[in-house]
């Protein structure tokens, strides 16, 4: 799966291309904006430092839809729809984790106040969160570089194999 994100002036929310693996591509406008790294970027590369495949990205490679994502082109899987709500629910602790992730790597990647415990909370080693804060923290300062109207793209590759369809 293909993510591109554009870097667009201040004040504006990020525009993201998402082409997946299965020809369908979404058009979606996120968090973030400016000079600062794009939730959605954030959580592609905190996800992939980390290898998460039950992540955010990894749930849309799956075939989740999120609501701020727009079909653009592609055909879609028959029962598309129902196929990305039984994803969510089945997936609701995975994907509520990836967002604790996410955030406590941002946290720590800005030097901002980290509980103790935390990343414990989350199963994360304190060596892996700060690997991945620190690679984070070198993604925001080459998002900055970045000239209004450039994009940055991310190939998503999921670590695991598929899991096999029920027939």
């Amino acid at each position: 799966m293909r993510l591109t994100f554009s870097r667009l002036a201040d004040r504006r929310p990020v525009e993201t291309t998402v082409e997946r693996d299965d020809g369908v591509v979404f058009a979606m406008r996120g968090a973030g904006g400016g000079a600062d790294l794009p939730h959605d970027l954030v959580h592609a590369l905190v996800e992939t430092e980390l290898g998460m495949d039950d992540g955010i990205w990894g749930c849309v490679a799956d075939g989740v839809v999120w609501h701020s994502m727009r079909h653009v082109s592609g055909r879609q899987p028959p029962h598309a729809g129902e196929r990305s709500a039984r994803l969510k629910r089945e997936r609701a602790a995975a994907i509520q984790r990836a967002e604790g992730v996410a955030d406590l790597v941002a946290r720590t990647a800005r030097g901002a106040q980290v509980l103790p415990g935390e990343a414990a909370a989350l199963d994360l080693p304190p060596d892996r969160v700060a690997a991945a804060a620190a690679a984070l923290a070198d993604a925001g300062r080459r998002w900055r570089a970045l000239p209004v109207g450039e994009t940055w793209t991310v190939e998503w590759r999921q670590q695991v194999a598929p899991r096999r369809r029920r027939r």
